[in-house]
């Protein structure tokens, strides 16, 4: 069979466990890998209600797991749960993230911990705890960690943010060059300017939202549909050979 037919791209008997998927980015990728045929284990600290929902329309099992993953001791039941229901794990999104917003020279150290904590030191665990799932059923996987436009760029008023997810593109290499030998792909997917919950403050900022738009050369804000694509693609046969790459899914903002 053909790796660029449909069939590359059909996750039908895959398990996905994402994070952070109650609402807007994590709830398009876990929709989308549940359209291709993935059960979904979503981890969130509250409860998913709109996901459950919606991952129901697909005909795809969604096991909610509630966890608070700053706290790294609670990585190894959210991985007992989700084997336990599923019988096994084959892809992982790395979503669950948070970010803070203050002048460099106004910026609180427990600003800075929090997102480190949750947005680099929580994705490493998490895919470590993972991977060595992976290894355990003999069958390789996919990792996707969610970087970010900043991973490339400085930004203004998130200096944890644009630590931590700098960092995030940094270790999705690290991980590819160690666990390939394992079957395992590590890639990174960078969203650009998002319309979600994140980018409410940048949005209702009249001048900023323009200034914003008029360096994407497609016009507009992204939506979580625009991550349907490149997370089914690289959870699937077709990326078998895609691995240590960030994926920038921008609108042409880092073209401009």
């Amino acid at each position: 069979m053909s790796s660029t037919s449909a069939a590359a791209f059909d996750l039908t008997g895959k398990v996905a466990l994402v994070t952070g998927c109650d609402t807007g980015l994590g709830q398009g990728m876990a929709l989308a890998l549940a359209r291709a045929g993935a059960d979904i284990v979503g981890v969130n600290i509250t409860e998913p209600r709109d996901t459950i929902v919606r991952i129901a329309e697909t005909g795809r099992r969604f096991i909610d797991v509630r966890a608070n993953l700053s706290d790294l001791s609670v990585i190894p039941d959210v991985l007992g749960q989700a084997v336990a229901a599923l019988g096994r794990i084959d892809i992982l999104v790395n979503n669950a993230g948070i970010i803070r917003r203050e002048d460099a020279l106004k910026f609180s150290e427990k600003d800075w911990d929090d997102v480190m904590n949750l947005n680099v030191k929580t994705v490493f665990f998490m895919a470590q705890a993972v991977a060595r799932q992976f290894i355990a059923q003999g069958s390789g996987g996919k990792i996707i960690n969610i970087a970010s436009m900043l991973s490339f760029q400085g930004g203004v008023r998130v200096p944890s943010y644009t630590a931590s997810k700098s960092g995030v593109m940094g270790i999705t290499r690290l991980m590819a060059n160690e666990w390939a030998a394992h079957g395992i792909n590590v890639n990174a997917i960078a969203p650009g300017y998002m319309a979600t919950n994140n980018t409410a403050q940048l949005r209702a900022d009249e001048n900023r939202n323009q200034a914003i738009l008029e360096r994407i050369p497609a016009g507009r804000w992204g939506t979580p549909d625009d991550l349907a694509g490149p997370v089914v693609f690289l959870a699937s046969r077709a990326a078998d050979y895609v691995n240590g790459y960030t994926l920038a899914v921008d609108g042409g903002w880092l073209a401009r």
